[in-house]
């Protein structure tokens, strides 16, 4: 693989690729984060340059190569219990609903969705429905088997939930009880043009995704998620987000500190599920 500054012309491609499939944006700072993220697909592809690698999916003859690169690029950081307090926070702010309906959208590969169960149930209440979704396939294959290696495991999750939440599934790999799985319903879904899942939910946690986007997309992924929510439900954004200046439909909540809710007297879904 070139180790010398990628082609500007190839960054262009790959970004182009990203933000037409998910509307997220590379930073032209960041291009370093190309050669990083498809290192493993160059070597997959038996190429040396990843200029290669841009002719290639220029020349289309590989018609899932599109999909490879856009997995390999999305940023899929996430770890259990991400934030400890903030999902703690966000449980315990519904958990007296029922029936509770929760979407955790751009949840990668499930961390965070499995860590909203664990807490629901060490509870003792009723399971909510936790519909999970993201925009990469392999993530949401990933996601939805509940295998995880020991090293992903260790990110956040103590011992005693591992324990109780989880079984050996091979060598250094761990799997989630089939009834915190049982609870998931997962789903790829793209923020940016695919209506909200059927329904309205209690708790909406989008966390660490709307600063990719540019600000037109990010107010109309922000208009679905207030059609989404319920009138007395409440959104939970990234710690550096915010609707603010971006949404006349979200405000932040006045009964729940750090979250936001829907704008009262908004009842207008129309433009939302229509993408009017």
């Amino acid at each position: 693989m070139s180790s010398g500054e990628l082609d500007p012309g190839s960054a262009r491609v790959f970004a182009a690729l990203l933000e037409a499939r998910t509307g997220q944006r590379i930073a032209a700072g960041r291009s370093w984060r190309f050669e990083a993220a498809l290192g493993p697909l160059l070597q997959a592809q038996g190429l040396e340059r990843i200029e290669q690698l841009a002719a290639r999916l220029i020349e289309g003859k590989d018609k899932l190569l599109a999909d490879r690169i856009v997995d390999a690029l999305l940023n899929q950081e996430t770890s259990f219990f991400r934030d400890a307090g903030v999902i703690e926070a966000a449980v315990e702010a519904c958990r007296d609903r029922a029936p509770l309906r929760v979407w955790c959208a751009a949840c990668a590969t499930g961390q965070e969705p499995l860590s909203v169960a664990m807490l629901f149930a060490e509870a003792k209440g009723a399971m909510p429905e936790i519909v999970a979704t993201d925009v990469s396939n392999a993530a949401i294959a990933r996601a939805r088997d509940g295998s995880y290696t020991q090293f992903e495991i260790q990110r956040g999750l103590p011992v005693r939930r591992m324990v109780s939440w989880f079984e050996p599934a091979g060598e250094h790999h761990w799997r989630a009880a089939a009834t915190l799985l049982g609870a998931i319903h997962y789903r790829r879904h793209n923020l940016v043009v695919d209506v909200p899942p059927a329904g309205e939910f209690d708790l909406i946690l989008c966390r660490n995704v709307l600063f990719y986007f540019a600000p037109p997309l990010r107010e109309r992924v922000l208009e679905r998620l207030a059609g989404a929510l319920k009138p007395d439900g409440l959104l939970l954004l990234g710690a550096g987000e915010t609707v603010i200046g971006q949404s006349d439909r979200l405000r932040p909540s006045q009964r729940a500190r750090g979250f936001y809710e829907r704008v009262a007297g908004d009842d207008d879904r129309n433009r939302v599920y229509t993408g009017r």
